[in-house]
């Protein structure tokens, strides 16, 4: 009994396993058909031209995002923010300047302030 039933759980395992992997085959996502719309590119010069507190953009990892409502939410003082507004701030970032990263917590809230694509210099 033991055995019949060891055999009949292993096959509606790997049945179950099976179904699950065809799913991936037959299954389109709702938005596949969807075209994507451009991402604004943002040049250096233009980043630069936000840099105050009140229009704080900064470039973290090749993304720009316009940080300048977060700003006063800050855990730390804004201060220490401010001197990255309109610039490359990736390593700024990642490390604090202390060598700690940024929770994901903080990449997570990151993402909401994104407004498009740091692009070469023409």
């Amino acid at each position: 009994m033991t055995r019949k039933l060891f055999i009949y759980s292993t096959l509606v395992f790997w049945i179950m396993v099976a179904g699950f992997g065809m799913t991936q085959v037959f299954w389109t996502p709702d938005d596949a058909g969807v075209v994507q719309a451009r991402e604004t590119i943002i040049t250096p010069a233009e980043l630069a031209g936000h840099a105050t507190p009140e229009d704080c953009w900064m470039a973290i990892r090749g993304v720009v995002h316009d940080v300048s409502a977060y700003l006063p939410e800050h855990p730390s003082r804004p201060d220490i923010v401010l001197p990255w507004c309109g610039k490359e701030s990736t390593e700024a970032y990642e490390t604090k300047m202390k060598g700690r990263p940024h929770t994901p917590y903080a990449d997570e809230l990151l993402a909401k302030y994104r407004i498009g694509m740091l692009g070469k210099a023409p």
